[in-house]
C-alpha cells in the first residue's frame, strides 16, 4: 500500500467522524427510532391532573452577583403553576457582594411562598453551594436552574409527571436561546441549541438524555451524590452518574428555560472553552461509560453525542485540511474541489470574526465562524485542563 493510499484512507475516515459527530450520528438516530417504533409503540405518561397527587419539590437557584436579573428571576419563579404548599424556593448566593441577597431578602415569604435565603461571604464556587444547600432539601424532588434565566408556568407539573416512571432519575429540561437583534453570537448558537434540541428529543426516546445542561434540570433527591470539588460541569457529571446507576434521563421540551443569547462570540467563547475543559474532565471521570458492553445504549449515545465532538472531531478538522491538500496535488479534480470547499468555509469562518471584531451581523458568515469557534474551544480548553488552569468559579459570559 502506498502514502497517497494511505493518506485517502486516513481522509475519508477522519471526514466520516465529524460527519458523524454532527449530522451522522441523527440520522443515524433518526432511523433506529423509526425501526423502534415499528416494534413497539411510543407511549406517553399522562400529566397529573389531581393537584392532591402532585409531589412536593424543592425549586432551587444559585446566583452569583446577578442583581441586574434577580428580582426578575424571583417573579418569574413566584409565578410558577405550581401548588404553593408543594413548592419550596432555595436562592444560594454564595460570594455575591452585590445587592442580590439584599433583593431576594425582600422577597422573603412573600405571598404565602417559601422563600428562603442561603448566603456565605466566601465564594467557592457552584457546586460547593449547591452541595451545601442539599443537606436544606427535604422534598422527593429538586429542580435546579440558572439565575438569569426564564421558565415557563407549567414546567414544573410538565417535570414531576415524568417521576411516575420509576425508571427515570433525572428529567432535563429545554434550554431556549432568545435572539437579540444587535447579538453577533445569536445565528451560531440559536442553531446549535435547536438541534441539540432534537438530538435530546431523540436520545429520550430510543433510551436516555446523555446529561442535563444547569438551565434546567431535576432529579430524584435520594440519588443525588455530591461529586468532586474541582468538577468543571458538575451537572453533566452528576446527572450521568445517576444513568450509570441504572436509571435513565426523560427530556422535557415543554419545560423550558430562555436565556439571552451571548453579547458576542467572543462572550460565548468563555462558555465554550470552559465547557470544553469540562467535557474533556467528565470523559476522563467517566470512563468506564465508554464499555458499550457494561452500559449499552448509554454507551452509544455518550460516545456518539458527547465523546466524539469533544475529542476525534476536534482533532480530525486541522488534519483533513493537511491531508486534502496532500491529495489535490497529485490527484484528480475531486480532491481539489474538496480542498476548494473547505478553504471556503474557513474563509467564512475568518470573515465571520472579522465581522464581529467590527460589530457587523451577518449571519452566513457566523455560522461557519460559530462552528470554528466550537472546535477551537476544545484546544483551549485542553490545555487549560492538563495545566490545571480552569477554576471551578468560573467568569460569566455577558449576554446580549
Amino acid at each position: 500500500m502506498n502514502y497517497h493510499s494511505i493518506f485517502q484512507i486516513a481522509f475519508w475516515t477522519l471526514a466520516f467522524s465529524v460527519f458523524y459527530s454532527y449530522l451522522g450520528y441523527g440520522i443515524l438516530l433518526y432511523i433506529l427510532l423509526k425501526i423502534k417504533r415499528l416494534f413497539r409503540k411510543k407511549t406517553d405518561l399522562q400529566p397529573i391532573t389531581d393537584d392532591s397527587k402532585l409531589p412536593e419539590v424543592t425549586f432551587l437557584v444559585a446566583a452569583y452577583n446577578e442583581e441586574a436579573y434577580i428580582e426578575e428571576k424571583i417573579r418569574n419563579s413566584l409565578a410558577l403553576d405550581y401548588p404553593k404548599d408543594k413548592i419550596r424556593f432555595l436562592f444560594v448566593t454564595d460570594g455575591s457582594n452585590d445587592k442580590t441577597p439584599d433583593l431576594i431578602q425582600e422577597f422573603d415569604n412573600r405571598a404565602g411562598h417559601r422563600i428562603e435565603l442561603f448566603h456565605k461571604a466566601e465564594r467557592k464556587g457552584k457546586i460547593a453551594a449547591v452541595e451545601r444547600v442539599m443537606d436544606f432539601v427535604e422534598t422527593p424532588i429538586v429542580v435546579f436552574t440558572d439565575a438569569n434565566t426564564d421558565i415557563n408556568q407549567q414546567a414544573i407539573r410538565n417535570i414531576v409527571h415524568h417521576y411516575q416512571d420509576p425508571s427515570i432519575g433525572v428529567v432535563a429540561g429545554e434550554k431556549r436561546v432568545q435572539s437579540a437583534e444587535k447579538a453577533e453570537a445569536s445565528a451560531g448558537e440559536g442553531i446549535y441549541w435547536k438541534y441539540e434540541s432534537v438530538l435530546k428529543k431523540w436520545d429520550a426516546e430510543l433510551y436516555s438524555v446523555v446529561g442535563a445542561a444547569g438551565e434546567l434540570f431535576s432529579i430524584r433527591t435520594a440519588l443525588y451524590k455530591p461529586v468532586e470539588k474541582d468538577t468543571l460541569i458538575e451537572d453533566f457529571v452528576m446527572t450521568l452518574r445517576i444513568a450509570r446507576r441504572g436509571y435513565r434521563i426523560a427530556y422535557e421540551p415543554n419545560a423550558y428555560a430562555v436565556e439571552g443569547t451571548s453579547a458576542s462570540v467572543a462572550e460565548e467563547l468563555k462558555r465554550k472553552i470552559r465547557i470544553s475543559a469540562g467535557g474533556l474532565q467528565a470523559i476522563w471521570r467517566l470512563a468506564d461509560l465508554l464499555n458499550p458492553f457494561k452500559y449499552g445504549w448509554l454507551s452509544f449515545q455518550y460516545i456518539s453525542h458527547r465523546v466524539l465532538r469533544w475529542t476525534l472531531a476536534p482533532l480530525a478538522l486541522p488534519i483533513l485540511l493537511i491531508l486534502n491538500v496532500l491529495l489535490a496535488i497529485p490527484a484528480g479534480m475531486f480532491y481539489k474541489i474538496l480542498l476548494v470547499l473547505q478553504v471556503l468555509f474557513y474563509t467564512a469562518a475568518v470573515l465571520g470574526f472579522l465581522f464581529e471584531k467590527r460589530k457587523v451581523k451577518v449571519k452566513a458568515f457566523f455560522v461557519p465562524y460559530y462552528f470554528s469557534m466550537m472546535n477551537y474551544s476544545v484546544y483551549r480548553g485542553f490545555f487549560r485542563v492538563i495545566a490545571g488552569r480552569q477554576s471551578v468559579i468560573w467568569e460569566k459570559a455577558k449576554r446580549a
